[in-house]
């Protein structure tokens, strides 16, 4: 079993971490770390104190270790770092310092991991349901188009496929892609715009929206589990992304019945993904888009599509001469 973790600053939370790794006693750990900011005053000992917490491996394991000395940002490092992982090892399970996973989690991973090593359908595996259940029929997990990566695992093919910058967005942008593919008007533009705010590297500080849109751009699946497996712990006000508190993803990790049971039939379901889109993406939008989008838009969507498609282009515009 191949293990990542990427820490920084918070060695409380490394160590609730490290605490369940141990229990799986990976055979290789990778350990992805990030320089300290010049500019924080403490941050230093802070990440000094973090990495320490790496020595209390006491499992049979390699230990393979990716410190950089400089602060890259919590964008470009864990993209160099996973990146670095893939150059060594064809599948990995990924975990940041502040995701406790619950001991299944594990087995859950590496199962799924072999069980669909060779099928170019599944693009990763996470550990995360924030619907607490949210789909009916047989199976211990399902199919999706949402790449949750609060503890998740994924091979080198599927890696392969990122381009943190985005390019090929710019190209693809006016075209119908992104609605064909979702089924879901207000979700396609939701993510129209989260891949415009960082297409052609605009922010550095992000990655994972770069790993959405290869996801999507290679038609993948995401296996997510019927109950949550991975507990946030890092809300609050020292966090980068996760400082204000979304009640949807904070859920509690509770284990998965072992043996896994298999799908009969494995395919995307619409349905549990837009309840996905509404419970996690849609309150972020504002009330106003939330309105406009999800009634209005949506009606015309359903009744009149090219209609639909030219008032969407005509939003575009007028977003783009607004800009700065």
């Amino acid at each position: 079993m191949n293990v990542a973790l990427i820490i920084f600053n918070r060695p409380q939370h490394t160590a609730q971490v490290l605490a369940q790794i141990a229990k799986a006693k990976p055979k290789n750990l990778f350990v992805i770390a990030d320089g300290p900011r010049t500019e924080r005053v403490g941050e230093a000992e802070l990440v000094r104190e973090t990495r320490a917490i790496i020595a209390r491996v006491d499992w049979p394991c390699r230990v393979y270790k990716n410190y950089s000395d400089i602060n890259l940002g919590c964008g470009v490092r864990p993209f160099t770092g996973i990146s670095w992982v893939f150059n060594q090892v064809d599948k990995c399970i990924i975990l940041e310092d502040d995701c406790v996973p619950d001991p299944s989690f594990f087995r859950y991973c590496q199962e799924l991991l072999e069980h669909y090593e060779e099928d170019q359908r599944i693009f990763m595996i996470s550990g995360d349901n924030y619907l607490q259940g949210g789909k009916s029929g047989r199976g211990s997990y399902y199919a999706s188009v949402y790449p949750f990566i609060w503890g998740w695992a994924t091979w080198r093919r599927s890696w392969q496929r990122v381009d943190f910058e985005l390019r090929e967005w710019m190209a693809l942008r006016g075209t119908p892609w992104l609605s064909d593919y979702l089924q879901d008007y207000e979700a396609a533009r939701y993510w129209s715009g989260r891949f415009d705010y960082v297409a052609g590297g605009q922010r550095r500080d992000i990655w994972d929206v770069a790993w959405v849109f290869a996801c999507w751009r290679a038609g993948g699946m995401v296996l997510l589990p019927r109950v949550n497996l991975v507990r946030n712990i890092g809300w609050g006000a020292e966090s980068t992304h996760t400082n204000e508190a979304v009640g949807a993803m904070i859920v509690e990790s509770q284990p998965i019945e072992l043996p896994l049971m298999h799908p009969d039939d494995l395919r995307v379901d619409r349905r549990t993904d837009r309840l996905l889109f509404e419970r996690i993406f849609a309150p972020r939008l504002g009330l106003w888009d939330r309105l406009l989008w999800r009634h209005t838009y949506g009606i015309i969507i359903r009744k009149i599509p090219l209609l639909g498609k030219m008032w969407a282009g005509w939003r575009d515009r007028m977003n783009e001469r607004s800009a700065p």
